[in-house]
């Protein structure tokens, strides 16, 4: 059997299970199952499949159809231009999250706190582009996050910047911590109510710790505003994702809480995406 037919097959069981962009997934596994880049799978279209690789393949393929996320089978996601391990013990990284890093990149910084880290994804990336000068922490509820955001850091070479505490947002900190210039976060906002609506990709397979607060979706944001002023320097930035429809309650409560300057940024898809706001200078 050749590659082209094998993909073919791949799409075929993967489309009659109703698996969105069927091909793109496809391609990805077959990349995967052989070690190489998705963009040269066309190059190996004509070429004849390794014996062994067509049962790993097809099997990578059933676990697709009954909807595994493509992170978990491969064990990766692509961020922000780098990659990230990805277990289901972490939420998989999203194109919309990147808007938070933009946000955040376009403000002054040198330390930064990403409460509930999951994978570091959004901490290792700011470090990562920031340069040198920074340094972050990370904390997260779940020490098995913790590890999988501490190898990522590890392989990014960003282990010397970084340390990790595991805890309840803000009470992860040691006591002796000092102020951030930065704080940033990407709460579980779903509703308890829209959980039960979610694609099986995510409601069966990623962490419900970090998808939903089991209440109205503003519980983080509630914790994470009654605590985080304290623990920013003067002219010091938030900034969280949030749910598309979440905008305005959010900012209110930035508002609430005695923060200024408060932005709410759209994804590609113009949907409300993150709030910014700042702690006045005396």
């Amino acid at each position: 059997m050749i590659w082209s037919d094998l993909l073919r097959q791949g799409i075929q069981t993967l489309t009659a299970a109703g698996i969105p962009d069927a091909p793109r997934d496809a391609r990805r596994l077959a990349a995967h199952v052989m070690g190489i880049e998705a963009s040269r799978i066309t190059l190996i279209a004509q070429d004849t499949v390794p014996p062994g690789i067509v049962q790993l393949y097809d099997g990578i393929v059933a676990q697709r159809a009954r909807r595994v996320p493509v992170s978990h089978l491969t064990g990766s996601r692509q961020f922000h231009g780098r990659v990230f391990e990805v277990t289901p013990d972490v939420l998989d990284p999203r194109p919309e999250t990147e808007i938070l890093i933009e946000t955040a990149l376009a403000r002054p910084w040198r330390r930064v706190l990403d409460l509930g880290t999951g994978s570091g994804c959004i901490l290792l990336t700011l470090l990562a582009e920031r340069g040198n000068q920074t340094f972050g922490i990370g904390t997260d509820l779940s020490r098995a996050a913790l590890s999988v955001a501490m190898r990522n850091a590890a392989n990014l070479r960003l282990g010397d910047r970084v340390q990790f505490h595991a805890g309840d947002w803000l009470g992860a900190l040691p006591v002796s911590t000092a102020a951030f210039d930065l704080i940033v976060s990407n709460p579980p906002y779903i509703t308890l109510d829209d959980y039960a609506a979610l694609a099986p990709d995510v409601g069966l397979y990623e962490p419900r710790l970090a998808l939903t607060d089991e209440g109205d979706g503003l519980g983080a944001y509630r914790r994470i505003l009654h605590a985080a002023p304290a623990h920013l320097v003067q002219g010091g930035w938030l900034i969280v994702e949030i749910g598309p429809t979440q905008g305005p309650v959010v900012s209110d409560l930035f508002r609430t809480h005695g923060l200024t300057a408060i932005t709410v940024s759209p994804d590609l898809d113009g949907r409300d995406r993150v709030v910014a706001g700042q702690k006045p200078r005396v």
